[in-house]
Formats: structure tokens, sequence, C-alpha cells
């Protein structure tokens, strides 16, 4: 394979029209087509966000494919809450990559986690959009810099595996832009990921690999997106549609058929043969790009070395969830039960496209037996079984009533959760549940270990001394999970999504996975934390979350000013100090509070975070740089992210619902008001409330000076006159007031608000 650089612009002069044609369709499964009588290379993409899946057989999906680093799942990489061993993680595996010559990683997958019950959560970052943009940015970076490039997938909202190749997202814009759009919209501009694939789903109406406002206008034209957008393998409707829009490259080949539909459509002359040119160029420039980097050869890669990263990554993307009376860490001179299967036959990879050939695999069990000399263990039940199995868990409820305390590991199988399928609860296997009980109810010194790939629910929580969630922590899991609870590793994972007591409380409960053909958002921006802080919700453990085997102290928070323009940076700060005696890892997240806003906005936003790490004893100031961004909404009226203006609070907290101090300050807003469309169905509160024409409330508002009119009928009136249209004047006036007198009034509105501002500018 020739690895030359290709002039382009030469290319291009002599392409037929079926040779660029063929340049924006697959050679085969993996790879884009070459032409070799131009010169023009072929450049291969594979999967996957937990590490390499390169097919042994390029023309299929299942051929298995060559031993690779499994590293942690999404999941745990985002619960680290540290941009830099995202990004290590991701060099990684850029480096693997080279080695296979492979040149574009269909990863990461950055899609909002709406609902536990998605069975590819594992692959996802978070519930909140600046935790998930941030954190697989790092990823995409970490990627880049080995000059392998990144497929940030799957654009967008493709929340859901029910019905995911065809399903309608009815989204309102404000969601779409606060929550579903924001997770790639930072990474496309902080990160310039080489491509973005496009989702198999529509989003209002439209499926997006055909929507020209989804991949060019917002995408290209406003996210400022250089790279080339890929389709999900199979999620082209219409080839020439999905070309006109702005889809670069449809994946995999189809043999020709869709390059013969193409073509004709081009003799019809209803092909977009300058988009076509557009859609060609770009894939000859990733094909430079891919060429540069195999250029410098493939480099050799450390399997141990990784395999050491894969288990240091675990280990700090683990969640300490609970521990009363510091059972954990575990003293190896105690005597230890350990329980359950998953020990010693771990699940640390999620099912699907993502999964990989590990190069080896780690369990708990194995690693503990090192450590602790009198450990005793009981299977407790049989992996991948769904009944009772009485004979194993009285084995286990034995060895555990003889110990001084019992590490039970359950949680949930590929069968559960995996790609392709949502789960139907928040439920672990009730075998799993029924051996937490009876271990838990003959060894008060009870510590469980979950595996699981999303919340679950934990009917036992309250029964037990500590919960440990590793969740799916790759191919070094194991000796992570061991590291964690024998104290080699103080734990400083916090969850990136909400832990909701039952599947009822959740956002989208009612409206997951939708109908056969469409799913209503009907929860809009109130997803994951956003809607249990605004329904004053209990959750199980809140967004945020996580403990150590230390304790943090915050204090002196700060903003740098009391008054800021809403075009400057605004700057905060924090003092975190370690307050008990074990070095430890603290996340400082800062969330954001409009504390009097008029329109309907989350009680708090996720805008910043840093982890930091103290020897016991130790301070830092952790300091933050917010913009204009962190404190705007998206006004669907003016198409366009806007501040209000009045205080706002900065809030520094453990987690999102342990809150440790709070600075206010007062944000002044360049954002002009919006005028109302003056017509005679314009509320008179619109008008009254607008400054331009605030002056004429006295035209408007009735004169009650002088009547009789209670008290409490007063406060009635002016309430509800506030919102009636203007053309009621006409109805309550008593004749006093005609059709021509209210069309005066609005002509005499609109020159006011003419005097102050371009209206043409807001439209």
């Amino acid at each position: 394979m020739s690895h030359k650089h290709i002039d382009i612009d030469k290319v291009m002069s002599e392409l037929t029209l079926e040779e660029k044609i063929s340049l924006v369709g697959g050679k085969d499964f993996w790879c884009t087509r070459d032409i070799p009588r131009l010169g023009v290379p072929s450049a291969m993409m594979c999967d996957g966000p937990t590490g390499l899946r390169k097919s042994l057989n390029m023309d299929q999906v299942d051929s298995g494919s060559v031993p690779a680093t499994c590293f942690p799942t999404a999941v745990v990489l985002a619960s680290t809450w540290n941009r830099a061993m995202v990004e290590k993680v991701g060099k990684a595996i850029g480096k693997e990559c080279r080695a296979e010559n492979v040149s574009l990683l269909l990863a990461p997958g950055n899609n909002i986690k709406r609902s536990p019950l998605c069975g590819r959560n594992f692959e996802y970052y978070s519930e909140d959009p600046y935790a998930a943009g941030q954190l697989a940015g790092a990823y995409v970076k970490g990627v880049q810099s080995e000059g392998v490039g990144t497929s940030l997938k799957h654009y967008c909202a493709n929340n859901q595996e029910t019905n995911r190749f065809s399903v309608n997202e009815q989204i309102d814009e404000r969601t779409l832009r606060e929550i579903y759009l924001a997770a790639f919209e930072s990474i496309v501009k902080e990160a310039q990921p080489w491509s973005i694939m496009a989702c198999y789903n529509r989003v209002n109406n439209e499926y997006v690999v055909s929507s020209r406002h989804m991949l060019t206008d917002v995408l290209r034209g406003e996210f400022g997106f250089k790279g080339f957008v890929v389709s999900d393998w199979g999620a082209v409707d219409d080839r020439a549609n999905a070309l006109h829009a702005g889809m670069d490259l449809e994946m995999p080949s189809t043999y020709g058929v869709t390059d013969a539909q193409l073509k004709k459509r081009a003799g019809e002359g209803k092909l977009d043969l300058e988009q076509l040119d557009v859609c060609a160029r770009r894939i000859l420039e990733f094909v430079n790009r891919a060429a540069e980097t195999l250029s410098r050869g493939a480099p050799k890669w450390d399997v141990d070395a990784h395999h050491g990263l894969a288990r240091e990554a675990a280990a700090e993307g683990i969640v300490l969830l609970k521990n009363e009376h510091a059972v954990l860490p575990l003293h190896a001179s105690k005597k230890i039960a350990v329980i359950g299967e998953f020990a010693e036959k771990p699940r640390y990879q999620g099912g699907g496209s993502s999964f990989v050939n590990a190069t080896k695999a780690s369990g708990a069990l194995e690693e503990l037996k090192k450590l602790v000399p009198t450990l005793q263990y009981a299977a407790g039940y049989a992996t991948g079984a769904t009944k009772h199995d009485e004979a194993l868990r009285a084995k286990a409820v034995e060895v555990a009533a003889g110990c001084d305390a019992a590490v039970v590991f359950i949680g949930l199988s590929d069968a559960d959760e995996s790609e392709g399928f949502d789960r139907a609860h928040m439920r672990l296997p009730e075998h799993h549940n029924a051996l937490v009980e009876a271990v838990a109810a003959a060894n008060k010194h009870t510590v469980v270990v979950l595996t699981n790939a999303s919340a679950v629910e934990m009917p036992w929580a309250s029964k037990v001394q500590a919960i440990v969630e590793a969740y799916l922590p790759g191919q070094a899991g194991g000796l992570a999970v061991a590291d964690v609870l024998m104290g080699k590793v103080n734990p400083s994972g916090k969850l990136s999504e909400s832990f909701p007591k039952r599947l009822e409380d959740t956002s989208a409960y009612l409206s997951f996975p939708g109908t056969v053909t469409t799913t209503t958002y009907s929860d809009g921006v109130y997803v994951g934390y956003r809607c249990y802080d605004k329904r004053r919700m209990d959750v199980l453990f809140p967004f945020g979350h996580g403990l150590s085997y230390t304790t943090f102290e915050y204090s002196a928070p700060r903003v740098a000013k009391a008054a800021y323009v809403d075009n400057e940076a605004v700057h905060a700060e924090v003092t975190v100090t370690n307050t008990g005696k074990m070095a430890g890892s603290e996340v400082v997240q800062l969330y954001v509070r409009d504390v009097l806003s008029s329109i309907d906005r989350p009680a708090k936003e996720l805008k910043g975070f840093e982890k930091v790490h103290l020897a016991p004893g130790e301070s830092k100031t952790v300091k933050f740089t917010l913009d204009r961004r962190a404190f705007a909404y998206y006004d669907v009226a003016r198409k366009d992210w806007v501040v209000e203006e009045g205080d706002f609070e900065l809030l520094f907290g453990s987690s999102s619902r342990d809150v440790r101090g709070c600075a206010i300050f007062f944000l002044k807003s360049t954002s002009s008001p919006l005028p109302p469309i003056f017509t005679r169905n314009t509320l008179i509160g619109d008008i009254c409330s607008y400054p331009p024409t605030a002056s004429m409330s006295k035209k408007l508002r009735r004169d009650f000076s002088g009547t009789s009119m209670s008290p409490v009928f007063l406060h009635m009136f002016r309430t509800m006159e506030s919102s009636f249209p203007i053309r009621m004047k006409v109805t309550l006036a008593q004749g006093e007031i005609d059709w021509e007198d209210v069309d005066e009034f609005l002509e005499e509105c609109k020159e006011l608000a003419d005097l102050q501002v371009d209206t043409s500018s807001l439209l």
C-alpha cells in the first residue's frame, strides 16, 4: 500500500464521475476506496471505543479480531473525571491502531444517557453534556495525538437501542441544543475529530444522514467542523439525498449498488455534482492525513505496559458508593470471604461492536488470593444462571459466617445489557439480590462489588456496609478492584450519571423507548440530575457522588469580582484540604444557578470540574474560568444563546447533592431584549415588560383608583390582565376603545421598539 502524499487538486481534476462516486462509498466493510491509476490509496477504519477491534477479514464484521488491550469502558473512564487519564488511554489506543495500520477509530460514543435502560450506556460518558464533552473530548485528543483519526458518534440523539435504525426522535429545539447537541459541539470546537459518524435514527422527522440542516448548517456552519461525515453502517436511506445533505462517506460498501444509483441520478440531472466534488475532496483529505501517519511506520507497543495503564485507569474509575464504619479498605491479616462467580470469571466489557479480543484478562479473585492468605471463596451462583441455586447460596452463607468480612460480587450479564437492545427494568437478577441479603444476614461486615453498565436498583443497600461500583472495567479490572478493596489505591471515582431509587423516578420513564416509530423527548432539558433536582426528589446515589478513604474540606469559595459583563471571563476559586490520614484525590465540581430566571431553567448545571490530588493535611486552591456560554440558555426565537441579566450563584460541590461552598455575583447581559411581535394577540404583559414599550403600560392597564374594588379582586384582575391579548381591550372597554385605537397603539409600540433596537439583527 502506498503511503505517499497525493496532490488533491491534481487528482480532483483527473477523476471521472464514476471514480468520484466510488470515493464517497466504502471499498469493503472497513476501508475507503482506492484508485490505483491516480495513486489514491485506501484507508482503514475500525471499531471501537474500548480498544482496537480490527477484524481479521475486511469483508466481515464478525470474523474475529486481532488481540488488543481492552481498556475500561467509557462509563469507567468518565467516572475518573480525569481528562489527563482519559487522554492517556486514548493515546495508547491510538498507538495500537498505528501498529495495525488503522487510520480511523470509530469512537468515542458520546450520546447522552437519557435513561439508565439504554443497552449501550457503557459506551457513553454521561447524562450531562458538559461532562460528556470534556471527557470524550480528552479521548479524541489522545487518539489523534498519535496521528490516528477518531469518528465521534453517534450524531445525534442515538439514545436508545430499541428501533434505533429508524426511530423518529421528537425533540424540541432548546432541548436538542442544550443537551443532545452540546456534547458534540464542544468536542468539535475544542478537539476537531477527523470524522463524525451520523446515526441511524431520525430527529424531528428527518434521517440525520439526510439532513442538510444537521450535517451542514449546524455541524459545519455553526460548530465549525472541518472533517468528513461517515454514515453509521447501513444507515443511509437515500444516498443522493444524503450526499446533498453533507454525508461524505457511505459505509460499508454496497459493492456497486448505490454507486449505480448515484450515476443514474447524475444522468438524469438529479445529482448535486458540486456537492459530490466537495465530499470526494474531503475523503481525499482524510486519505492524505492517514498516509502521513502510515509513512512514519508501525510502532511497537508494550502489552504489559498497556495492561498496566488499563489497571490504573480502571482503579481511578471505580466508585466507592458507600463505606460505613470504614469497613474498607480490607486488611490482609483478617479472614476475608469472597463470594460470587464474577470474582473468578469477570465480565469486564460490553457486547456488540465494541467487543475487544483482549490481550489478557485478570479476575479479582486471583489477585486477592495473593494479598490475603486466609481468603475463602464460594461461587454463590453460576455465571449466566437465571435461577436460584440453593446449594451454592447455602455454601456462600456458611463461608461468609466464618469470616471477618465478606465481599460479594454481583451484577448483570451480557444477556441483560448490550448493544442491540435496551433493558426493560433496573433490577439485578433476583438470585443475586437474594445472595446479598443472605450473606449480609450472616456477616454484618458485607461489601458488595457491582458489575454492570448502568444504574441498578439496590434493595439491599441499607443492609450492607460498603458498595463498590466497578462497572465494566476492562481487562485489568479484576486487579483494579483488588487494589481498591485492599487500599493499594484510594478510590477517587465519581458517578457521571445519577442512580435513581427506582425506574419510575427517571425523567424518561413515560416516553422510553417510545412507540415502534417515535420517541418523544417529553422530559425536555430535565435529564438526569436536572430532573431530580428540579423535582427535589431523593435518589439512591447522586450525580457526581463518590467516596474516598480520606476526607476533604472545602473553604474560601469566591468569585474574583462582584459583577461581570457576560462577554468577560468569570474567575472563581475554592480551597480544598485533605483532612484525613491518607493521600487521595477529590473531584471539585462547579455548578451554576441562575438565581431568578424568567424562563424555566434547571436548579443548577455542571459547568466546571477539576481533579486535585492532596497529601494528608495538604491544601490547594482550585481555580475555574467560565465563559459566557456557562450562563446562557438557548433562545429558540432568536436561534441563539442568551444570557439573562441578574445574579448567578457558583456552587462548589463534592457531588450534585453535596454543595460545600457558594459564591454569588451579578452578570450584566449584552443580549438585547427580543421585541414582541406586535399584533392584536400580543399579550399586555409582554408589552409592559419589554423596556422600550414599558412606558405604554399606563395606556394598557385599567385604572381602578376611586373604585370600591376589593384588594383580593384587584390582585386577581391585575394578575390576569398581563395575560390578556391586547384585542381584549376592545371587549372590556365598554365601547371606549375600538379596533382603530388598538391598531394605532400597536403602531406606536412598533415605533418605540424601532428606536431602541434594530429588530432585523434579532430575527
